[in-house]
């Protein structure tokens, strides 16, 4: 019986599941002020245009306001700080 069970599709796709449902969503806490909350991205693993080939993506949560500046991939942290300071 076990064997049928295991082999057959429909079988398989109607069983029942024994593992807990997933909880209740919780929402994420909206920021009160503009800047304090922010989402960094890169997007990395593109053609070179111009010396840069990667693209690095700040976000506002509050604002959603979005920056792209294109960036070298590899770049160092202390680099990352100069373009955030003087880009965004």
């Amino acid at each position: 019986m076990r064997r049928y069970v295991e082999g057959c599709d429909l079988c398989q796709r109607m069983k029942n599941r024994t593992e807990e449902l997933a909880g209740k969503l919780k929402l994420s806490e909206v920021p009160e002020k503009s800047w304090t909350h922010l989402m960094v991205d890169f997007i990395t693993k593109l053609p070179v245009v111009a010396g840069k080939n990667a693209i690095l993506v700040v976000c506002n949560r509050l604002s959603k306001m979005t920056y792209f500046v294109a960036i070298i991939e590899g770049i160092l942290a202390e680099g990352l700080v100069r373009l955030f300071r003087d880009n965004i």
